[in-house]
């Protein structure tokens, strides 16, 4: 007998039946226990090495960070406070963590460090919607790899993520904007590969849409959640603001805003002032700028707990890991 006809009798996924032989992922009890009364019925085992192998821990859960060059990754807001979300809850669960580094211009592969036995479950920070990324993403479906995607959708993939609602966070700060008189808003984005970026738009779109306001193709703008991109924009957005063209901007994250806002105080334009700030993140830099730069809060910490919680401490009767959307929140200060 083989696991295809344990399968078609148990009525699951040939998929299914090897996560219960292999005792791997969480799996609903009557899922598993229909599979086990059918291939006791139909007298399969599976063989006892190919087990022996599967149940191998490492003890390690895997962190998948990208690596950029000349860029001090663990001082940034961002990636400190989700990593900080997940070492929590592997301290408690008494598991290790383990950190890859992943090059931008390499081909991915995330499936070695299953194979390898290094890790039992993979967090992956800074994927982004490129086929090399796909790739390496259904290669870990395929093999049944347990992983969740953080702050990166797939949309029409049904990988497990945490997200913030981005679209969300970008309307309510366009609305605020649009709240205190202006009207001919900016848009400095991320790049166009990473999901948040087309949330974050289509929330911006949304805010001018209900308020009756047409696209100017010349509001918007392209960064790399870098300061130095926002202090590039910043060349282009003075010319923009003194002739009346642009009253507000909105920056996709704090580190382009504070780039933004130092960039055109070389023009003698001050945020709150000569126009209306908003950045994204909430990060500790938005409290300490002059003046204080209104942001949108997203709960990075917990989006890191509960990527962590999603694989070490599973439901029970949870079939296949489900996908997170954490709330965000509009904090206002001086600089809208």
């Amino acid at each position: 007998m083989s696991r295809k006809d344990v399968a078609k009798l148990a009525g699951v996924s040939e998929a299914t039946v090897s996560r219960v032989m292999n005792n791997v992922g969480p799996l609903k009890k009557e899922t598993r226990e229909k599979v086990m009364k059918a291939a006791e019925q139909l007298g399969y085992e599976l063989n006892a090495l190919a087990q022996q192998l599967a149940r191998q821990k490492s003890g390690n859960i895997g962190v998948v960070l990208p690596y950029v060059p000349k860029v001090h990754l663990f001082s940034t807001y961002y990636f400190s406070e989700i990593l900080s979300g997940i070492a929590e809850v592997a301290r408690r669960a008494n598991v290790d963590l383990l950190m890859l580094f992943q090059e931008t211009s390499n081909k991915k592969d995330y499936s070695r460090l299953f194979r390898s036995k290094k890790i039992d479950s993979c967090i992956i920070l800074g994927a982004t919607d490129t086929e090399q990324e796909r790739e390496a993403l259904q290669e870990l479906e395929d093999n049944h790899f347990p992983f969740v995607i953080i702050n990166q959708k797939f949309h029409e993939k049904q990988y497990a993520f945490v997200d913030g609602d981005h679209e969300r966070g970008s309307y309510e700060a366009v609305t605020h904007l649009l709240d205190r008189g202006s009207e001919k808003i900016a848009f400095l984005n991320g790049p166009a590969p990473y999901s948040n970026s087309v949330d974050r738009h289509n929330g911006y779109i949304r805010a001018l849409t209900d308020r009756g306001i047409s696209l100017d193709a010349r509001w918007l703008y392209e960064g790399n959640y870098s300061r130095k991109s926002g202090i590039v924009a910043a060349s282009s957005l003075a010319d923009s603001i003194k002739e009346g063209h642009i009253d507000g901007i909105f920056a996709a994250n704090d580190r382009m805003a504070i780039g933004v806002m130092d960039g055109l105080t070389n023009y003698g334009l001050e945020a709150g002032k000569d126009y209306r700030i908003i950045g994204y993140d909430d990060s500790d830099g938005s409290r300490i700028v002059s003046p204080k730069l209104s942001s949108v809060a997203v709960p990075f910490y917990d989006m890191g707990v509960e990527a962590a919680r999603m694989l070490l401490e599973p439901s029970k009767d949870q079939e296949q890991l489900t996908s997170r959307v954490l709330p965000v929140k509009l904090v206002v200060r001086q600089s809208s």
